[in-house]
């Protein structure tokens, strides 16, 4: 009766440790597929329209930088460039996280300027045939009302501190004098430009002078210069980071979160941009015109 009742102890003992184990193996198994799934994602950052502020972009670069399961990182790019300083802020942001993550620039319709110039801190730069690039220079914008004014009867003057205070007023001509400091400055930028093009595409600079006149140029263009790495879309870019990350099967894409949408801020950045972009106030600027 004992030795009965020591075997099915035993039994029930081996049958709740079959069933613990089961258990275990079951749990351990779905968190592993879990883990696996949830390291499966690749961050989508889009760059539309001009570049005037830098900071939401740098803020979701640097979040996805920090989130382990962001495998690899996409910067889906759309916008003919913008102002020199937020480019430049966004470029080095990048260049930061591309030596901890892949990432990979996927341009639509138009990624020129300073879109281009954002698009060369990427490991790679994928752009459809037919996509508006290029456009490697700098520009600043003035606006002569002299005549006008004199017309309307309306005389502006300045008092200024230095003679070069007020360059680039709208009511007087521009002295050759400071023609000659605003272009120094212009050069100076766009060499800013060509070297970040060159360090980036890895070419030679003076390869990348002698196409940095300001020229747009057609994705397959910018193909055989050696500016875009493979002609594609969107999807295309999808699958050229997966290889690099070795990702394999399925891949969730992650986008920044949307705010609450608000009609007052989005017509705010509209007028913002074209301020920005056709303002009489000399702005410096990575931008096709």
């Amino acid at each position: 009766m004992v030795k009965k009742r020591s075997i099915l102890q035993t039994f029930i003992i081996l049958l709740f440790l079959a069933f613990l184990f089961t258990l275990l193996s079951r749990f351990f198994l779905k968190g592993n597929i879990l883990q696996l799934r949830a390291s499966n994602k690749i961050g989508v950052i889009p760059i539309r329209g001009i570049i005037s502020d830098s900071s939401s972009i740098i803020k979701q670069i640097e979040r996805f930088r920090k989130d382990d399961s962001i495998k690899a990182i996409i910067l889906r790019i759309d916008s003919p460039g913008g102002a020199v300083a937020p480019t430049q802020e966004i470029y080095e942001e990048i260049s930061k996280t591309a030596k901890k993550k892949k990432v990979i620039a996927s341009i639509g319709s138009v990624g020129a300027s300073g879109a281009f110039y954002i698009a060369c801190a990427a490991d790679k730069i994928v752009a459809n045939p037919g996509t508006i690039t290029g456009s490697i220079g700098v520009i600043m914008n003035f606006v002569q009302a002299k005549e006008l004014l004199k017309k309307i009867g309306i005389k502006l003057f300045a008092i200024k501190s230095g003679k070069f205070k007020d360059i680039g007023a709208p009511y007087r001509e521009m002295t050759d004098e400071e023609r000659r400091l605003i272009k120094d400055m212009l050069l100076e930028v766009k060499d800013q430009f060509v070297r970040a093009v060159a360090e980036g595409r890895h070419l030679p600079i003076k390869k990348v002078e002698k196409i940095a006149d300001g020229r747009i140029l057609l994705g397959s263009q910018a193909k055989r210069l050696g500016l875009i790495d493979k002609l594609g879309n969107f999807q295309d870019a999808v699958d050229l980071a997966k290889e690099l990350v070795h990702i394999k099967g399925e891949v969730k894409l992650v986008y920044p979160r949307s705010g609450r949408f608000s009609f007052l801020n989005v017509l705010m950045d509209n007028i913002l941009n074209h301020l920005i972009s056709r303002s009489s106030f000399p702005v410096l600027e990575y931008c096709i015109q």
